[in-house]
């Protein structure tokens, strides 16, 4: 697998997301013009608002969970499918917790056993206290058949 390249505005961006949004997680796609700059689109999560709707079906609350605002979604995936352009990775936030790929951010990635967007990576920030600790990169592995930690830079 190769080594991921996200630029270093893009990261920056997702820190500064990640640190606004505590104590919930954050969530967000960033996407690539045709020359390859690097775009992030936020995306609301709307975890708390279904939980507050349906506490029994959403046992979470953004604290400790997050739910793409569909319409956001809609938008960053058509900004991601214009011509030249395209999806580089998924993004959200563990708020006082470390950085890895979760159960639960494995079910949301592959809603049907496989994954939505192999090629999309998925970046995870952990953050304590409005302080960004690590952020992970994971991307498909066909070979395990699941997401694991990839290397990448910052350019």
């Amino acid at each position: 697998m190769k080594m991921a390249t996200l630029s270093r505005a893009a990261m920056d961006e997702i820190r500064r997301h990640s640190a606004e949004e505590f104590p919930d997680e954050c969530c967000g796609v960033v996407v690539a013009d045709a020359a390859g700059r690097q775009r992030v689109m936020r995306v609301r999560n709307i975890q708390n608002e279904m939980h507050a709707k349906d506490p029994e079906r959403y046992l979470r609350s953004a604290r400790i969970a997050y739910a793409g605002h569909p319409g956001d979604l809609r938008v960053a995936l058509e900004v991601a499918d214009a011509a030249g352009s395209s999806l580089v990775a998924f993004y959200h936030s563990h708020p006082d917790h470390d950085a890895y790929f979760s159960d639960e951010d494995t079910a949301q990635a592959t809603p049907l056993g496989e994954p939505s967007y192999p090629d999309a990576l998925q970046i995870v920030v952990s953050v304590y206290d409005r302080e960004v600790r690590t952020i992970k990169v994971f991307a498909w592995s066909e070979r395990a058949g699941a997401y694991v930690e990839a290397a990448f830079e910052e350019k």
